[in-house]
């Protein structure tokens, strides 16, 4: 009897230090996956100037005719607390010497909440509108804005049960976009699970002016997107898989075949496409650093843009770590956008941006 007892109690204590052993390798991979063990040496070929008074600017697009760069704004760390968070769409005009933002919002409603953003030029050299993620009253719905003389002029707002956790968009006509959605569960307790287990559940959602369908699926954390100057390749940033899909899609119908993925072994965000074709990525290449700068202002983030360059006759991707650093001067980059030499670079919890050259 005594030995039965002691052969559990050994077989119960082996099992407890496989159990730790898995657990610390699953940490320890964790970690390494993360980006935790990276040495970061900050680097960038230019001169930055930081641009204050804008709160929260997490995803930036430019006008490739008129220069103007639109900036979608919002304090999440007042929202986090319960505070009134309300946000803005701010103009910020490359052509002028010394550009300042200009809120181009400023009688939204003071739960505005604005989050991924894309502007559709047109192909007739109209203004074009521009398309925002809106996550008001908690809450996600599509807002169409017209762009006249300088202002937006809101068109209408679009919401569906298809919008489960929306994070950015691009709009592909002057009805119809795609839209990422970051994660299967909007909150809760699987929705963490989504982030730690790495499981692929998100999607892409494509509304043709009429209704929504998904369009691609089984992504992990599907977070930026943008397609290519000619419409026939679209490009969605998995921040949790550290990599970029590659779609083909049938400019008709809307529908995506998956052709690549491009692995970056980083957090990548939002995706600018310049007229080249190149793609430019905000990226978080610590991404557990980042999680506790998100809870904490005094902790800082690194802060890193890709340029990827498809190569001529599909021969791949080349990738050029254009800027990083430590966090200063800007912590937790989420976008970059440019236009001529001007390089803009965003962040989720920042109340400035950056304008590099």
């Amino acid at each position: 009897m005594q030995e039965r007892g002691s052969d559990m109690k050994k077989r119960i204590t082996v099992g407890l230090l496989v159990l730790i052993v898995l657990l610390g390798a699953w940490v320890v991979r964790l970690y390494w996956l993360a980006g935790e063990f990276k040495k970061i040496e900050p680097h960038f070929a230019g001169t930055c100037r930081a641009v204050g008074g804008v709160t929260g600017p997490e995803d930036i697009t430019i006008h490739p005719r008129t220069g103007v760069a639109y900036v979608s704004a919002f304090d999440r760390r007042a929202v986090m607390a319960g505070r009134p968070g309300r946000g803005a769409i701010f103009a910020y005009d490359l052509k002028q010497g010394a550009p300042e933002p200009v809120n181009l919002t400023p009688g939204a409603d003071p739960d505005f909440r604005p989050h991924g953003v894309s502007l559709f030029a047109g192909e007739d050299g109209g203004a074009g509108a521009l398309f925002v993620i809106n996550h008001q009253g908690g809450d996600s719905r599509i807002e169409v804005f017209d762009l006249r003389e300088g202002a937006l002029i809101h068109r209408k707002a679009i919401p569906s049960p298809a919008l489960v956790s929306p994070n950015d968009l691009v709009a592909v006509g002057p009805e119809s976009f795609y839209v990422t959605n970051d994660h299967r569960y909007a909150r809760g307790w699987m929705r963490t699970v989504e982030d730690y287990l790495r499981l692929r559940l998100s999607n892409v959602v494509f509304y043709d002016g009429k209704e929504f369908v998904e369009a691609a699926s089984g992504i992990g954390y599907a977070n930026g997107i943008n397609v290519s100057p000619d419409g026939r390749l679209l490009y969605v940033s998995a921040v949790t898989e550290g990599s970029v899909h590659v779609y083909d899609r049938d400019t008709a119908s809307g529908r995506l075949s998956h052709r690549d993925v491009i692995r970056l072994r980083t957090g990548v965000d939002n995706i600018e496409v310049d007229a080249e074709g190149d793609l430019w990525i905000g990226a978080h290449p610590k991404l557990l650093t980042y999680v506790k700068h998100a809870k904490d202002p005094r902790k800082v983030s690194p802060s890193q843009v890709l340029r990827i360059s498809p190569r001529p006759g599909g021969g791949g991707y080349a990738v050029e770590e254009v800027y990083l650093d430590t966090g200063h001067p800007l912590s937790g980059s989420s976008v970059a956008a440019v236009w001529g030499r001007h390089m803009l670079i965003g962040a989720i919890f920042e109340s400035k941006f950056l304008d590099c050259t």
